[in-house]
């Protein structure tokens, strides 16, 4: 069975939230994309106080000045497609309150047919934490596990009971519901991340970073699914964030997902040898603008497909 497609919706500075947003995510749909994702980035410090991903004198790309808040973003696609799968890949859960978050997924579900698939991740951006969390730094985690307890309150059957850290919900109904339950999908790079996905999530959203290291990664999880006697499969959708160029990378230091089209689906052929069910393409940051991502996103889907992916 060929892997799934997604694609990235523009969410950066360079493009029209209003406009270019449903104008991509229509053509996406056309192309045959079966997903659109959003990401968050909730602030660009300046100056840097942390390097990117918390490794110090890494820099933040400077595509991060300004992204579009993913809700509003996916909202907007949600609107202007049919049968798209809508996911978050990922949100930085302790930025957001559970229980509205947990209410805002379902009216998205709800709204769109039952086309939401959401992500999460507990981020690591200590800026980020000051500006907008609900719990300091050191308490994502436990953030994290709530937040996935009151979505599963909160979607379920009606009289919704609740009472955690940061969440009491003494008897309430709550709706709407989501049209159908929310798969809920998580980032899990590490050993205690990866028990919470084995046991309380639906699915492992890995990040593209070369086929044998995220093969090791899947091998990992399925082996620790083995052991904490899980027997639902994990759902897997592989974000891949590229960097597009007009003419081939010529030249020593190619690293994955960068370059041409034809060497973009040249990557594309060996991380789908893995065996994921998905693989999300962002080609946004790239991009010079709606058209181009268009462009570009329609000749890697179809090129990727002629290559049997």
């Amino acid at each position: 069975m060929a892997t799934r497609l997604g694609l990235g919706l523009p969410q950066m500075r360079q493009y029209d939230l209003g406009k270019d947003v449903p104008d991509v995510a229509r053509a996406a749909e056309r192309t045959g994309y079966e997903s659109l994702w959003v990401f968050e980035r909730a602030l660009f410090p300046e100056p840097a106080t942390q390097g990117l991903y918390g490794i110090e004198g890494l820099p933040w790309p400077d595509t991060y000045r300004n992204v579009a808040d993913p809700l509003v973003t996916l909202t907007l696609a949600a609107a202007a497609t049919e049968r798209a799968l809508l996911g978050t890949s990922v949100l930085v859960a302790p930025l957001h309150v559970p229980f509205q978050l947990a209410k805002a997924l379902a009216s998205l579900d709800a709204a769109s047919g039952g086309r939401v698939l959401a992500g999460f991740g507990t981020g690591w951006s200590l800026d980020e934490y000051a500006a907008a969390s609900v719990r300091p730094f050191e308490e994502r985690g436990r953030v994290l596990d709530e937040l996935i307890e009151v979505c599963r309150a909160v979607w379920g059957p009606d009289p919704v009971v609740y009472d955690g850290r940061l969440t009491k919900i003494a008897s309430a109904v709550v709706g709407p519901k989501p049209a159908r339950p929310i798969p809920i999908l998580l980032a899990a790079s590490g050993p205690r991340a990866r028990r919470r996905l084995v046991d309380h999530a639906d699915g492992w959203l890995p990040v593209g970073m070369g086929a044998d290291a995220v093969a090791a990664q899947w091998r990992e999880l399925r082996e620790l699914a083995d052991e904490r006697g899980r027997t639902e499969p994990i759902r897997t959708v592989l974000r891949i964030n590229a960097q597009y160029q007009a003419k081939a990378y010529d030249g020593d230091g190619r690293r994955p997902f960068q370059g041409s089209v034809d060497q973009i689906v040249e990557d594309l052929a060996a991380h789908a040898e893995i065996g994921l069910d998905e693989i999300l393409l962002d080609l946004q940051g790239s991009a010079r603008d709606a058209e181009e991502l268009k462009d570009i996103a329609a000749m890697v889907y179809e090129k990727a497909r002629a290559a049997g992916i």
